[in-house]
């Protein structure tokens, strides 16, 4: 009697063998292939924006953008210099509120009570969080600081932003330290480490550069957000003094100009179209580069 693998060989060299052999190299290249075309076919829109994006911002790219206020309705000249400032401001306050709040809840759900009802609840509110729309940030923060506060602000920006961005930063953090082996933790408590000392040494450097990731898909998202923007920090024509007054913000002034009925506030529009994605490019280079894994 043949054995099980003598027959399977027996099989796979007949023609019939063959022939399923070729048909299922024939469908893997196949299959290969159509998810390659598939990928490119969805870096098609991308690159079309970028493009578009290039072509009609890049013609007014000069010095005077970054340093001018921006022009009244139908003159030219100018820039938007404190559009620039408000939105590194905002994103700056959006920040230090969520990233600090959104790290630690991360470590409490995964590093202290994974299986508890209250990190259920943490994980379910962030996941709800992540689907609502942006407005109702704005229409929160302003009806909890810009009515406290009776007045517009940076602050009450960064405040919306921040609710906007925590989720994806609690999420993405906490997903950073499952991805982190248990065993560098059995190695650290082996040697006399505390659960702090193993957090603070051991997981958080190893899954810094994954959660500086999360970290740069929220500031991609808070800096391009006008909704929340505009229920709280309003605009501004002026350089911004204080946290605590009406705030130029890059998203809002594209929504504002891109409606006007003058040429020139188009192409400016544009023009800022192009700023906002190269600071979004550019600090998502450097996040990478700055916490990039260091080869052991």
């Amino acid at each position: 009697m043949k054995s099980p693998t003598a027959q399977s060989a027996k099989n796979f060299f007949s023609a019939e063998g063959k022939a399923t052999s070729v048909f299922r190299l024939f469908r893997n290249h196949f299959l290969t292939g159509l998810c390659i075309a598939l990928s490119l076919l969805t870096l098609v829109p991308l690159f079309s924006i970028v493009v578009l994006v290039i072509q009609n911002g890049f013609p007014l790219l000069s010095a005077n953008l970054f340093t001018q206020l921006p022009p009244a309705p139908g003159m030219d000249g100018g820039g938007f210099g404190n559009a620039i400032l408000g939105t590194l401001v905002m994103v700056g306050i959006s920040l230090a509120f969520s990233v600090p709040l959104g790290i630690l809840a991360a470590i409490f759900v995964n590093e202290y009570a994974p299986v508890s009802w209250l990190a259920a609840a943490v994980r379910f509110v962030a996941k709800l969080l992540t689907g609502i729309p942006s407005i109702i940030c704005g229409v929160f923060a302003f009806a909890a600081v810009v009515l406290t506060t009776h007045k517009f602000s940076a602050l009450a920006g960064g405040i919306a932003l921040a609710i906007l961005i925590l989720p994806t930063i609690l999420l993405t953090a906490e997903q950073a330290l499952l991805g982190v082996p248990y065993a560098f933790r059995e190695a650290s408590f082996g040697v006399g480490a505390t659960p702090f000392q193993t957090i603070w040494r051991i997981v958080l450097p190893e899954a810094m550069p994954a959660i500086m990731t999360g970290v740069m898909l929220a500031v991609a998202r808070a800096a391009g957000e006008t909704a929340p923007v505009l229920f709280t920090a309003l605009f501004s024509q002026n350089w911004i003094k204080g946290i605590m007054e009406p705030t130029a913000s890059l998203s809002v002034l594209i929504y504002n100009f891109a409606s006007l009925p003058y040429a020139y506030h188009i192409k400016l529009a544009w023009s800022a179209s192009l700023v906002l994605v190269a600071l979004v490019t550019v600090s998502n280079i450097l996040a990478q580069v700055i916490f990039a894994p260091k080869h052991r």
